[in-house]
């Protein structure tokens, strides 16, 4: 009896991980073919590593899951900047990564706020929040670029910080 009863419980934890599976590669899938910007891969690998994506049932629960990841990721750029501010190797464009620190503290604010608007069904403020958040990661780059005429030393990670809020702007998007 208590294998039956462990069998069952086995057979309904597969399905759920195979239900969200197909969740996330479904709605990547599309969310790339109306986003073009969105790396399809990137999609799929950010929200399978993350727990609170894998027991996500709707796109809603992914666009939380994600907004969540995006917050991390951002407070994790700015953390790199910080960490880099406290050396002397980047005197020369240190205006520029003050500005990005505070870019980010604005990334993740708004990223917050779209977070409550896609809790409470506001999908088109969230939409704006989302849009205006997208726009850091490049604002950061553009401002060291035109003073310094180089990347960023977190060009990497503002690209990757970037996908990771088109993920649930994507997502939000088709949604309104």
């Amino acid at each position: 009896m208590k294998f039956l009863v462990s069998l069952v419980m086995f057979s309904l934890l597969l399905n759920g991980f195979a239900f969200s599976q197909t969740l996330i590669q479904d709605s990547c899938k599309k969310a790339t073919v109306k986003e073009p910007a969105l790396i399809y891969n990137l999609c799929v690998d950010s929200l399978t590593q993350d727990p609170q994506s894998r027991t996500a049932t709707t796109l809603e629960g992914l666009i939380i899951a994600s907004t969540k990841n995006a917050e991390a990721k951002a407070m994790n750029v700015k953390g790199i900047i910080e960490h880099i501010l406290k050396g002397k190797g980047y005197a020369s464009i240190e205006a520029e990564l003050r500005d990005c620190v505070g870019f980010y503290d604005d990334a993740n604010d708004l990223l917050n706020t779209a977070l409550a608007s896609v809790q409470s069904h506001d999908y088109k403020t969230a939409n704006g929040d989302f849009s205006i958040a997208l726009d850091v990661p490049e604002n950061c780059e553009d401002g060291i670029k035109e003073r310094n005429k180089q990347n960023s030393p977190v060009s990497n990670e503002n690209n990757i910080l970037f996908q990771k809020i088109l993920i649930p702007l994507a997502f939000n998007n088709m949604l309104i």
